[in-house]
Protein backbone atom coordinates (compact mmCIF):
# COMPACT_ATOMS: atom_id res chain seq x y z
CA UNK A 1 0.00 0.00 0.00
CA UNK A 2 1.52 3.28 -1.09
CA UNK A 3 1.06 6.59 0.69
CA UNK A 4 -1.56 7.84 -1.77
CA UNK A 5 -3.83 4.86 -1.17
CA UNK A 6 -3.24 5.10 2.58
CA UNK A 7 -4.36 8.72 2.54
CA UNK A 8 -7.47 7.83 0.53
CA UNK A 9 -8.39 5.07 2.99
CA UNK A 10 -7.88 7.31 6.00
CA UNK A 11 -10.09 9.98 4.44
CA UNK A 12 -12.75 7.40 3.58
CA UNK A 13 -12.73 5.87 7.06
CA UNK A 14 -13.06 9.25 8.75
CA UNK A 15 -15.86 10.20 6.34
CA UNK A 16 -17.78 6.98 7.07
CA UNK A 17 -17.23 7.46 10.80
CA UNK A 18 -18.72 10.93 10.62
CA UNK A 19 -21.72 9.83 8.56
CA UNK A 20 -22.35 6.95 10.98
CA UNK A 21 -24.01 9.58 13.17
CA UNK A 22 -26.97 9.36 10.78
CA UNK A 23 -27.73 5.99 12.37
CA UNK A 24 -27.10 7.02 15.97
CA UNK A 25 -24.42 8.43 18.23
CA UNK A 26 -21.59 5.89 18.42
CA UNK A 27 -17.88 5.58 19.32
CA UNK A 28 -16.80 5.84 15.67
CA UNK A 29 -18.46 9.22 15.29
CA UNK A 30 -17.04 10.43 18.61
CA UNK A 31 -13.54 9.38 17.50
CA UNK A 32 -13.83 11.29 14.21
CA UNK A 33 -15.32 14.30 15.98
CA UNK A 34 -12.55 14.45 18.58
CA UNK A 35 -9.94 13.90 15.87
CA UNK A 36 -11.29 16.82 13.86
CA UNK A 37 -11.47 19.14 16.87
CA UNK A 38 -8.01 18.18 18.06
CA UNK A 39 -6.37 18.58 14.66
CA UNK A 40 -8.15 21.91 14.10
CA UNK A 41 -7.02 23.20 17.49
CA UNK A 42 -3.44 22.13 16.86
CA UNK A 43 -3.41 23.61 13.37
CA UNK A 44 -4.73 27.00 14.52
CA UNK A 45 -2.31 27.12 17.44
CA UNK A 46 0.66 26.68 15.10
CA UNK A 47 -0.90 29.02 12.52
CA UNK A 48 -1.34 31.81 15.05
CA UNK A 49 2.16 31.35 16.43
CA UNK A 50 3.78 31.42 12.98
CA UNK A 51 1.58 34.05 11.30
CA UNK A 52 0.37 36.26 14.15
CA UNK A 53 2.52 36.01 17.26
CA UNK A 54 5.99 35.91 15.74
CA UNK A 55 5.64 38.52 12.92
CA UNK A 56 3.33 40.92 14.79
CA UNK A 57 4.79 40.75 18.30
CA UNK A 58 8.10 38.93 18.68
CA UNK A 59 9.82 40.45 15.64
CA UNK A 60 8.70 43.92 16.76
CA UNK A 61 9.98 43.37 20.30
CA UNK A 62 13.22 41.70 19.15
CA UNK A 63 13.91 43.11 15.64
CA UNK A 64 16.14 41.02 13.35
CA UNK A 65 18.58 43.95 13.07
CA UNK A 66 19.13 43.86 16.83
CA UNK A 67 17.95 45.73 19.89
CA UNK A 68 14.98 45.32 22.18
CA UNK A 69 11.76 47.36 22.20
CA UNK A 70 10.52 47.37 25.79
CA UNK A 71 7.14 48.82 24.82
CA UNK A 72 6.18 45.50 23.21
CA UNK A 73 6.30 43.82 26.60
CA UNK A 74 2.90 45.38 27.32
CA UNK A 75 0.93 43.25 24.81
CA UNK A 76 2.93 40.25 26.01
CA UNK A 77 1.77 40.88 29.58
CA UNK A 78 -1.83 41.22 28.42
CA UNK A 79 -1.45 37.91 26.58
CA UNK A 80 -0.27 36.28 29.81
CA UNK A 81 -3.31 37.74 31.54
CA UNK A 82 -5.50 35.86 29.06
CA UNK A 83 -3.65 32.61 29.78
CA UNK A 84 -4.08 33.28 33.52
CA UNK A 85 -7.78 32.58 33.05
CA UNK A 86 -7.12 28.85 33.31
CA UNK A 87 -6.04 29.36 36.94
CA UNK A 88 -9.06 30.19 39.14
CA UNK A 89 -7.11 32.43 41.53
CA UNK A 90 -5.75 34.62 38.72
CA UNK A 91 -8.73 34.42 36.36
CA UNK A 92 -9.71 38.01 37.18
CA UNK A 93 -6.63 39.32 35.36
CA UNK A 94 -8.10 38.19 32.07
CA UNK A 95 -10.78 40.88 32.42
CA UNK A 96 -8.12 43.52 31.79
CA UNK A 97 -7.19 41.87 28.50
CA UNK A 98 -10.79 41.30 27.49
CA UNK A 99 -11.65 44.92 28.27
CA UNK A 100 -8.72 46.11 26.16
CA UNK A 101 -9.72 43.83 23.25
CA UNK A 102 -13.37 44.86 23.34
CA UNK A 103 -12.64 48.58 23.72
CA UNK A 104 -9.96 48.81 21.05
CA UNK A 105 -11.89 46.52 18.72
CA UNK A 106 -15.06 48.57 19.05
CA UNK A 107 -13.20 51.81 18.41
CA UNK A 108 -11.34 50.51 15.36
CA UNK A 109 -14.33 48.77 13.80
CA UNK A 110 -16.96 51.41 14.49
CA UNK A 111 -16.21 53.51 11.40
CA UNK A 112 -15.86 50.61 8.99
CA UNK A 113 -18.91 48.84 10.44
CA UNK A 114 -21.01 51.98 10.12
CA UNK A 115 -19.90 52.55 6.53
CA UNK A 116 -20.49 48.96 5.38
CA UNK A 117 -23.57 48.03 7.40
CA UNK A 118 -25.39 51.35 7.60
CA UNK A 119 -24.36 53.91 4.98
CA UNK A 120 -23.87 51.33 2.23
CA UNK A 121 -27.30 49.81 2.93
CA UNK A 122 -28.96 53.24 2.85
CA UNK A 123 -27.09 54.21 -0.32
CA UNK A 124 -28.29 51.00 -1.97
CA UNK A 125 -31.92 52.14 -1.67
CA UNK A 126 -31.36 55.71 -2.89
CA UNK A 127 -31.99 55.55 -6.62
CA UNK A 128 -34.72 56.32 -9.09
CA UNK A 129 -37.49 53.74 -9.23
CA UNK A 130 -38.62 55.05 -12.62
CA UNK A 131 -35.44 54.36 -14.60
CA UNK A 132 -34.63 51.33 -16.70
CA UNK A 133 -36.96 48.66 -18.04
CA UNK A 134 -40.08 47.15 -16.55
CA UNK A 135 -38.18 44.48 -14.61
CA UNK A 136 -35.71 47.05 -13.27
CA UNK A 137 -38.56 49.27 -12.05
CA UNK A 138 -40.31 46.28 -10.45
CA UNK A 139 -37.10 45.19 -8.69
CA UNK A 140 -36.52 48.71 -7.41
CA UNK A 141 -40.06 48.95 -6.04
CA UNK A 142 -39.73 45.57 -4.31
CA UNK A 143 -36.45 46.67 -2.76
CA UNK A 144 -37.86 49.97 -1.49
CA UNK A 145 -41.06 48.38 -0.18
CA UNK A 146 -39.08 45.62 1.49
CA UNK A 147 -36.70 48.03 3.22
CA UNK A 148 -39.45 50.39 4.40
CA UNK A 149 -41.80 47.63 5.58
CA UNK A 150 -38.96 45.80 7.31
CA UNK A 151 -37.99 48.94 9.19
CA UNK A 152 -41.62 49.53 10.16
CA UNK A 153 -41.83 46.02 11.62
CA UNK A 154 -38.94 46.81 13.97
CA UNK A 155 -40.46 50.17 14.96
CA UNK A 156 -42.00 49.34 18.33
CA UNK A 157 -42.75 52.89 19.51
CA UNK A 158 -46.16 52.71 17.81
CA UNK A 159 -48.71 49.93 18.02
CA UNK A 160 -48.84 47.72 14.94
CA UNK A 161 -52.42 48.56 14.04
CA UNK A 162 -54.02 50.08 10.96
CA UNK A 163 -51.64 51.11 8.20
CA UNK A 164 -48.62 50.53 10.43
CA UNK A 165 -49.78 47.01 11.21
CA UNK A 166 -50.42 46.14 7.56
CA UNK A 167 -47.02 47.54 6.58
CA UNK A 168 -45.40 45.55 9.38
CA UNK A 169 -47.09 42.39 8.07
CA UNK A 170 -45.59 43.05 4.65
CA UNK A 171 -42.23 43.44 6.41
CA UNK A 172 -42.69 40.07 8.10
CA UNK A 173 -43.37 38.47 4.71
CA UNK A 174 -40.28 40.07 3.20
CA UNK A 175 -38.17 38.92 6.15
CA UNK A 176 -39.48 35.35 5.90
CA UNK A 177 -38.67 35.29 2.17
CA UNK A 178 -35.15 36.55 2.93
CA UNK A 179 -34.65 33.98 5.71
CA UNK A 180 -35.99 31.23 3.47
CA UNK A 181 -33.62 32.17 0.67
CA UNK A 182 -30.70 32.25 3.11
CA UNK A 183 -31.68 28.85 4.50
CA UNK A 184 -32.04 27.44 0.99
CA UNK A 185 -28.58 28.72 0.09
CA UNK A 186 -27.18 27.04 3.20
CA UNK A 187 -28.84 23.75 2.26
CA UNK A 188 -27.39 23.98 -1.26
CA UNK A 189 -23.93 24.55 0.18
CA UNK A 190 -24.27 21.54 2.49
CA UNK A 191 -25.55 19.38 -0.37
CA UNK A 192 -22.55 20.36 -2.48
CA UNK A 193 -20.29 19.18 0.35
CA UNK A 194 -22.26 15.92 0.58
CA UNK A 195 -21.94 15.36 -3.18
CA UNK A 196 -18.21 16.01 -2.93
CA UNK A 197 -17.84 13.36 -0.22
CA UNK A 198 -19.85 10.82 -2.22
CA UNK A 199 -17.74 11.52 -5.30
CA UNK A 200 -14.62 10.94 -3.20
CA UNK A 201 -15.95 7.63 -1.89
CA UNK A 202 -17.19 6.37 -5.27
CA UNK A 203 -14.46 7.66 -7.57
CA UNK A 204 -11.36 7.67 -5.34
CA UNK A 205 -11.91 5.13 -2.56
CA UNK A 206 -13.89 2.25 -4.11
CA UNK A 207 -11.49 1.79 -7.07
CA UNK A 208 -8.66 1.13 -4.60
CA UNK A 209 -10.36 -1.97 -3.16
CA UNK A 210 -9.74 -4.22 -6.20
CA UNK A 211 -6.15 -2.98 -6.30
CA UNK A 212 -5.60 -4.02 -2.69
CA UNK A 213 -7.20 -7.42 -3.35
CA UNK A 214 -4.98 -7.94 -6.38
CA UNK A 215 -7.92 -7.91 -8.79
CA UNK A 216 -6.81 -4.88 -10.76
CA UNK A 217 -3.73 -3.23 -12.17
Amino acid sequence: MNWEILGIWLGAMVTLCLYSFLYRDNPFYKFAEHLFVGMSAGYWVIYNIENVLIPNWWQNMVPPEGGFNWIWLIPGVFALFMIARIIPKTAGLSRLSLGMIVGVGAGLNMVSFFQTNALAQVKGTIFSVASGGVWSIFSSLVLVVGVVSGLVYFFFSKAHTGVVGRTANVGITILMVAFGASFGYTIMARLSLLIGRFQFLLEDWLPTIPRLLGLGG
